[in-house]
């Protein structure tokens, strides 16, 4: 067995309604003074108000900073980095989607550290320390509350990360209820992009693939994969949404130390370019990309296709169970009502060839792919995917 790291969150909290209770929760770790960081949409839905009457019973001033957009920009983490210093914070909150928590994450470490952005780029560079922090994601999808990566936007379309355990948090949140009016369309393809994750932290090549990585990531393929067309259909289900908002955070263990490959590298250029949802842009070129890797990892697809889809266990063959998993994930993405092609969301021919080399820069995901992948080979799986 190789030796491996394994990196979580210190303390979990799953719990219907917890957001409403978030004082008591948090109060020993947070300090007295903490910037809340969330979007304007979940600031107008008011789906961030009980939390923050909470804190406010327990004694906590919360400065709210809700202008974080999706893909959010560099320009958005220095705003809401301001805002903490000028208020004095004492600890962060993240409160939403991915983007949320990770600004939420990187303000936590810049003002708790004191150190330069540029110098905390790429893995392993953050030197720390942090703020305390807490995250409470409102979709079921990047585990971002788990993860030890923040993704940012600069210069325009690139994206760079800061992966570093520093900046996991002290205490992530987990309410069911913050999910449950979540848009079917949101649901959906959330919801693919956490079974990407566990897909693609089981069959990673990454020297650190550990068990308990692939332990998680097949309870995860379990939980989603039962329960993604109940949550899509009858957004009420609640015990549903929990479901999800559990296989989406064991996806994010099992992937922030079991780290994806090629399909989230084709997806970052049609999200960073095309502004496409991240989720929905991993269903873009899923199937594609599985079917490019199959003639090496068709054994490790095939050990989890009933994972997912419990009825594939019948059939024989690695081969054979490898092919009927990828059909099955392209036929959920439709059946799920997302948009199959590349062409339906706006992407013409023309710009494939841009999008393939934009996707050779994601070398730190490249590596971690079963099968190695070129500059042409993307291009044919853009092309498929078109």
């Amino acid at each position: 067995m190789n030796p491996f790291i394994f990196n979580t969150t210190a303390q979990i909290v799953f719990q219907p309604g917890a957001a409403a209770e978030i004082g008591d929760i948090v109060k020993a770790k947070l300090g007295h003074r903490i910037l809340f960081v969330t979007d304007p949409g979940l600031r107008k839905l008011g789906l961030c108000d009980p939390a923050l009457a909470s804190l406010a019973t327990s004694g906590i001033e919360a400065i709210v900073f809700d202008s974080v957009e999706a893909d959010p920009s560099l320009a958005t983490v220095m705003a809401a980095m301001g805002a903490a210093k000028t208020a004095g914070a004492t600890g962060v909150i993240g409160f939403g989607g991915g983007s949320s928590l990770d600004v939420a994450k990187v303000v936590a470490l810049l003002c708790g550290s004191g150190e330069d952005i540029d110098g905390a780029w790429g893995v392993g560079n953050a030197k720390g320390p942090r703020l305390p922090l807490v995250l409470v994601p409102t979709t079921a999808g990047t585990g971002s509350e788990v993860t030890s990566v923040s993704i940012i936007t600069v210069g325009g379309d690139e994206k760079r990360g800061v992966s570093s355990p520093i900046i996991l948090p002290d205490i992530a949140i987990l309410d069911a209820d913050l999910t449950v009016g979540l848009p079917a369309h949101i649901t959906a393809a959330t919801g693919i992009d956490a079974m990407v994750h566990a897909i693609e932290a089981y069959a990673s090549k990454s020297a650190n693939n550990n068990p308990l990585s692939k332990m998680l990531a097949r309870q995860a393929l379990q939980l989603l994969g039962a329960n993604i067309e109940k949550a899509v259909f009858d957004g009420k289900d609640r015990n549903a949404r929990g479901a999800m908002l559990l296989g989406s955070m064991f996806a994010g263990q099992a992937f922030t130390n079991s780290p994806v490959a090629a399909v989230h590298a084709l997806a970052y250029p049609i999200g960073g370019t095309f502004h496409i949802p991240h989720g929905l842009s991993n269903a873009l070129v899923l199937p594609h990309v599985l079917r490019f890797n199959a003639p090496d990892a068709a054994s490790v697809y095939a050990e989890i296709a009933a994972d997912a889809f419990p009825e594939l266990a019948a059939e024989q063959g690695a081969q054979g169970r490898c092919s009927a998993f990828i059909e099955k994930l392209a036929g959920l993405s439709a059946k799920l009502g997302l948009q199959p092609r590349l062409r339906d969301v706006g992407i013409g021919e023309e710009h494939l060839a841009g999008m393939a080399s934009d996707a050779m820069k994601q070398t730190r995901l490249l590596v971690n792919n079963p099968r190695e992948v070129n500059e042409a080979d993307a291009l044919s799986i853009y092309r498929a995917a078109w």
